[in-house]
């Protein structure tokens, strides 16, 4: 009987440090599940250090391991969906580089594949190495996003899962350039199981993200699922008005009834400033959905590569 091939891929962004790590514990994981075939493919996303010399000699060793060197760094999201159109597996298993997400999870997560669900994700019950900062950001963020949207978006679950080829090829099909993948595995349903581990401290090396990514990561989120933020804007503008309207009838009246009376000019400047506060704000909502459909009428391709495995690429579109 032919054995499945499974795809393990893994973005990987100035990564030097945890590579070694990262392959002995995957070759290890790999070699005692002898009924399955296995690639590695690793996506370096422009790195600035020894990452891709790394990758390569891995390969000479290992012809297990693939890889594709993009033509610049395009960013996470990004770089997951060039490894999902060149990855070959009946299902790809995404998982970073830096080992927070413990690779050993893998065979429960193909046992429950083999028995019929579609998108096995591996859920944070705790995330150690994290600051109260992060994870009280974190927990709002996806209390906000859950309550603009109809789709259940996992929380606490990342990118950490195992996808069943017809889930990689509905993903493939969505090539949105502001891409916010954690919503696009909610958004495509499928028979899903949840995986609860342990998230453990970077292995090596420095994080990527900062709060500035964290933030545009968050908004698109927002903007790429939902268009509450435009209805709550007009929501709050009917309102505004309205109470303006009152506060017009008001003023009326009570110029009939006492005469005239010389406004306070604190009073006026706080209304002046506030309303156009409210607006400015609502501009950049505006901006943030007019801008996103600018970028996504241009239709550019979402990446180039420059190589794949020891072949150099022509910019092909994808």
């Amino acid at each position: 009987m032919e054995k499945k091939l499974v795809t393990i891929l893994v973005p990987a962004y100035n990564e030097q440090e945890v590579l070694p790590m990262l392959y002995e514990r995957l070759v290890n994981l790999i070699d005692g599940l002898p009924n399955y075939d296995f690639e590695v493919l690793f996506v370096n996303d422009g790195s600035k250090d020894n990452t891709l010399n790394i990758i390569m000699e891995l390969r000479q060793k290992d012809q297990r391991i693939c890889y594709l060197n993009l033509s610049r760094n395009y960013g996470k999201e990004t770089a997951m969906i060039a490894g999902l159109d060149y990855a070959k597996g009946d299902a790809v298993i995404i998982i970073d580089a830096d080992l927070q997400d413990p690779p050993e999870l893998i065979p429960e997560m193909i046992k429950y594949w083999e028995e019929g669900y579609d998108d096995i994700y591996a859920k944070r019950r705790s995330r150690k190495g994290e600051t109260f900062l992060k994870k009280f950001t974190s927990k709002m963020y996806y209390k906000i996003l859950q309550s603009f949207t109809r789709i259940d978006i996992g929380k606490d679950a990342g990118d950490f899962r195992l996808l069943d080829r017809r889930c990689v090829e509905a993903l493939k099909l969505m090539r949105e350039s502001q891409r916010y993948t954690k919503g696009l595995y909610s958004w495509i349903g499928y028979n899903k199981k949840e995986i609860l581990f342990d998230r453990d401290p970077r292995a090596a090396g420095k994080t990527k993200w900062n709060y500035g990514k964290l933030v545009n990561l968050s908004i698109d989120g927002i903007t790429s699922f939902t268009t509450a933020p435009l209805r709550w804007a007009t929501f709050f503008g009917l309102a505004v008005s309205f109470i303006g309207f009152v506060y017009m009838i008001y003023t009326i009246v009570k110029t009939i009834v006492k005469g005239i009376d010389v406004p306070g000019y604190a009073s006026t400047i706080v209304i002046i400033l506030f309303l156009g506060g409210i607006q400015l704000v609502f501009l950049g909502v505006l901006g943030e959905y007019l801008g996103r459909a600018f970028y996504e009428t241009k239709s550019r391709p979402l990446y180039f590569i420059d190589r794949y495995n020891e072949e150099r690429e022509t910019n092909i579109k994808k």
